[in-house]
């Protein structure tokens, strides 16, 4: 059974910075390209990153490009996302994503919430 756990969500202060973490199983890691994705509130679902399967090309929504970063752990089984600069818009549950564009199977999500 596919299963990806996410964790390391909270609340922070505009400018501040969060790591999140997506714990996978149930399938091959290393074989598949991730993603993480975001939902705000009363708004749709919008990619934010995808890393390859090997680690070494990623990709990011202009909206987060330079402030966050996309990596992953192999041996762990781990997908990160790196959050710095926050801003109140970055307002979210963030979820990973069993594929490259974010249409794939995602865990039940993290909320990550930027406020003063």
């Amino acid at each position: 059974e596919v299963q990806l756990v996410e964790s390391g969500g909270g609340l922070v202060q505009p400018g501040g910075s969060l790591r999140l973490s997506c714990a996978a199983s149930g399938f091959t890691f290393s074989y598949y390209a991730m993603s993480w994705v975001r939902q705000a509130p009363g708004k749709g679902l919008e990619w934010v990153s995808a890393i390859n399967s090997e680690g070494g090309s990623t990709r990011y929504a202009g909206s987060v490009k330079g402030r966050f970063t996309i990596s992953r752990d192999n041996t762990k089984n781990t997908l990160y996302l790196q959050m710095d600069s926050l801003k109140p818009e970055d307002t979210a549950m963030y979820y990973c994503d069993k594929s490259a564009n974010g249409g794939g199977y995602r865990g039940q999500g993290t909320q990550v919430t930027v406020s003063s």
